[in-house]
């Protein structure tokens, strides 16, 4: 079974969800969840919107959560791949595809990253383009740069 809560945060509203095995959503507004998730506050939805609330004050660098992730073995080696990104560091497509190993997998990384269900924690947020811009965000341009500012402030 899923469980569901809203938590409302400085950039806006979030869905985070989980299924009995670990953290397995984190998406942007009020998302229009399954039929069969159950809105409830699970002790581990709250401990997910303390830590979340932690990260946006400054007090939490890194996230201590169980994370039920589901998605193809390249998904499942990028978003490991963005979780060794450190916190107020940038990335761009190219070093993920490397350090996955297939340098030539810049579009697949950046594909990747899109289908990413737990924002924020998994932190495609510090991905940019190769030049440096801010490129692609499921939350939205204005919410991967703020994201990344206030990293900045408090790294």
């Amino acid at each position: 079974m899923t469980f569901y809560w809203h938590y409302n945060s400085p950039f806006g509203m979030y869905t985070i969800a989980e299924d009995g095995v670990g953290i397995c959503g984190l998406y942007f507004g009020e998302r229009q969840v399954p039929q069969e998730w159950t809105e409830k506050e699970t002790p581990l939805l709250v401990k997910a919107a303390r830590q979340m609330e932690e990260y946006f004050s400054g007090d939490r660098k890194q996230f201590d959560l169980p994370l039920s992730l589901k998605g193809t073995p390249f998904q499942m080696a990028d978003w490991a791949a963005l979780q060794a990104i450190p916190y107020g560091q940038t990335r761009c497509y190219q070093q993920i595809a490397e350090q996955m190993g297939n340098p030539k997998a810049c579009r697949a990384v950046g594909l990747a990253n899109n289908r990413n269900p737990v924002a924020v924690i998994v932190p495609c947020h510090r991905v940019l383009g190769k030049d440096g811009k801010l490129v692609g965000y499921a939350g939205g341009l204005s919410v991967k740069k703020g994201l990344l500012e206030l990293e900045k402030k408090h790294g």
